[in-house]
């Protein structure tokens, strides 16, 4: 058996009133199941827009991602596979068109949706949805990507900017951050913590920056908050400041900040290397769950 590890993305997609929701089963001719939207990543693709993409062109459906769920192992033709999941809310649909992979979509009733699963993995999500509500509230907080080495910066650090490695990060960080659709853009005012969030803001023009921000760049979308800094960080203010912002947000911010913010919103304690990001999942006023992910 070889060592390499397959790697795939799905989610289990709801619809209706989260006390009574209805999930998406799809049909697999190939291998006569039923299981959940799912599908293997694609060379360098990061693993959550695989999940979109995925669930996209299986049901034809565009989703918003909450929690994530337990990863699935399991062998397949001698290799191992690894399935990353999350619960995932349809938001948009351009219609089911079945094929030669997925050739019948079916909305059920949870305990439905159990009996007809083919496998017993699959149930497993089933019963993990249970484990916290189902709609909850993004908050993404980003530590701002790669942007050289500190000594080797002359000017001003703030002006410091993103380097080709932390361009990159940015870049697949637009890919992800439809996942969750932030409403709100909170950033650093270091310049590398502002482009860490211009590419997601040029792909989503319709993003506007709040009122009651201290200034803004990158087109009036990026409210910039000197709380968010090395030197402005403050341990009470700045996270009041995060914990009310009450739409779906991104808040970048640095290696300094992060940890003790992550860990005054939600209790944990979490590092992030340059370019990755955390997402705290609150609901009635608590987070619910949280995860973090590289870029």
């Amino acid at each position: 058996m070889t060592t390499d590890l397959l790697r795939a993305a799905g989610a289990v997609v709801w619809r209706g009133e989260p006390r009574s929701p209805h999930v998406a089963v799809v049909h697999r001719p190939a291998y006569d199941d039923w299981t959940f939207p799912k599908g293997k990543l694609k060379p360098g693709e990061h693993v959550i827009a695989a999940a979109l993409r995925e669930v996209r062109e299986e049901t034809g459906m565009t989703i918003v991602l909450s929690r994530a769920l337990p990863p699935v192992h399991y062998l397949t033709a001698e290799r191992l596979k690894r399935v990353d999941y999350w619960v995932g809310r349809a938001v948009a649909d351009d219609g089911f068109v079945p094929g030669d992979e997925v050739d019948e979509l079916r909305w059920l009733p949870v305990d439905e949706a159990g009996r007809l699963l083919t496998y017993e993995w699959d149930a497993g999500l089933l019963r993990s949805l249970a484990a916290a509500p189902l709609a909850t509230t993004p908050l993404v907080l980003v530590r701002h990507g790669s942007a050289g080495a500190r000594s080797e910066w002359r000017g001003d650090d703030a002006e410091r900017p993103l380097d080709a490695t932390g361009r990159a990060q940015a870049a697949n960080l637009a890919c992800v951050l439809p996942a969750y659709r932030p409403e709100v853009l909170v950033s650093s005012p270091s310049a590398r913590c502002v482009q860490t969030l211009e590419p997601y803001l040029a792909a989503m023009p319709h993003q506007a920056a709040p009122p009651g921000g201290t200034g803004t760049r990158a087109g009036a979308g990026i409210r910039i908050e000197p709380l968010l800094s090395e030197e402005g960080q403050d341990p009470r203010k700045t996270p009041a400041l995060v914990g009310d912002l009450t739409p779906p947000a991104a808040v970048c911010s640095h290696g300094k900040v992060l940890p003790g913010l992550i860990e005054a919103l939600s209790g944990r304690s979490v590092h992030l290397r340059k370019g990755a990001f955390a997402v705290l999942h609150r609901a009635g006023g608590h987070v619910v769950s949280a995860e973090h992910y590289p870029t």
